[in-house]
């Protein structure tokens, strides 16, 4: 079997395994990223939308935009990338199996980095399993990737941030978003997303949740009805909903499976997308020399990623000697900064609480 011999293994070309590897790079390690898809980027393509927040997170720049440019700067640098290839196990002595080419190969690394991302959540109802039932993520997929329009009439299942994006976008790309429904009271997203369908003329009913689809070969209809503090229908409430697709928004999951693998100790933390794996304030985990960042590490947006990324990167060169300590120091406390800026206010204050008990957790663990 082919191997390949690395300092530093970054699974997944998204936005934080591409900042990660960045920051490595240019410290003088030899960096190796590996994704299973043909184009790297992660989710950052498939975001028309300009981010939010400070200059210094890329404010009012398009997500496909700021994945240009970290491709761009991860060639500059000389980062190696490997693509359509996938990563699909460890093994003792620090060794990643591949399967790249039709073939498997091992990866020998001395420093992990996990940005493998996360998966989206299904949700289960009568006639779900009906074409035109999908993620919201793989409509988005097909209109900003594939310029593909997923279906003409669409109902939108979840109010957070991706439900709301994604329902703009289809507007954009010319279907028709009958409603927008959210079990919970409120929405989850922020209000300037969902002031962009209001405007257009989308209702967004809150208390709802759907109870089947219906059609023979693919999704004609949808029944949706109001549901009471126990999360119960009301009877009486039901609507029937002419709709040829049916999009669901309900949450991610970190796709941890190479850290369970690895060994890693886990913590659950539903606000964060489920079973997060400990890591301390370098986003190490339980087993040395092994590193997350991004979606695996707790589900938050894409500003946040890079900077976990930059942070795992840092720390990651650091432990090789490639940044003496005194200016890793500096460098990964200006990062974790950056991360306590995009973590204030109100959607903020429970993940970085969260985040802190995260570390604590992995502490106690290594005591």
């Amino acid at each position: 079997m082919l191997t390949r011999t690395t300092e530093i293994a970054i699974v997944g070309a998204g936005a934080a395994g591409l900042t990660a590897a960045i920051e490595a790079r240019k410290a003088g390690a030899h960096v190796t990223v590996v994704d299973e898809n043909r184009s790297p980027g992660g989710q950052l393509f498939k975001q028309l939308h300009k981010f939010f927040g400070s200059q210094a997170h890329r404010a009012g720049v398009r997500g496909f935009k700021i994945g240009q440019q970290l491709l761009t700067e991860s060639q500059e640098c000389g980062v190696e990338v490997l693509l359509d290839t996938v990563a699909w196990g460890l093994f003792e002595g620090n060794n990643l199996a591949l399967k790249c080419n039709g073939r498997s190969e091992l990866l020998h690394y001395q420093k992990l980095i996990l940005a493998t991302g996360a998966s989206e959540n299904a949700l289960a109802f009568p006639g779900w399993t009906l074409p035109g039932v999908m993620g919201a993520g793989a409509a988005q997929t097909l209109v900003n990737i594939h310029r593909v329009l997923p279906g003409r009439r669409v109902l939108m299942v979840g109010a957070g941030n991706v439900g709301l994006i994604v329902s703009y976008q289809l507007l954009q790309a010319g279907a028709e978003v009958v409603a927008v429904i959210e079990a919970l009271p409120r929405i989850g997203g922020y209000g300037v997303h969902a002031a962009k369908i209001r405007r257009a003329g989308v209702p967004i009913l809150t208390s709802h949740t759907i109870l089947r689809a219906d059609g023979v070969d693919c999704v004609t209809s949808a029944t949706i009805a109001r549901v009471d503090e126990s999360w119960h229908p009301i009877p009486g409430t039901e609507q029937t909903l002419e709709v040829d697709t049916i999009c669901l928004a309900v949450g991610l999951s970190p796709m941890s499976e190479l850290a369970w693998m690895a060994g890693c100790q886990f913590t659950y933390i539903a606000s964060l997308g489920g079973h997060i794996p400990l890591h301390d304030e370098n986003m190490e985990t339980t087993v040395p020399g092994i590193y997350v960042a991004g979606d695996i590490a707790g589900i938050e947006e894409a500003s946040t990623a890079m900077e976990e990324g930059r942070l795992a990167g840092l720390a990651a060169a650091e432990a090789l000697g490639y940044i003496a300590p005194e200016v890793a120091r500096e460098r990964k406390a200006a990062a974790r900064r950056a991360l306590d800026e995009l973590r204030a206010g109100p959607f903020g204050e429970a993940r970085r609480q969260a985040k802190i008990r995260i570390v604590e957790a992995c502490h106690e663990h290594r005591t």
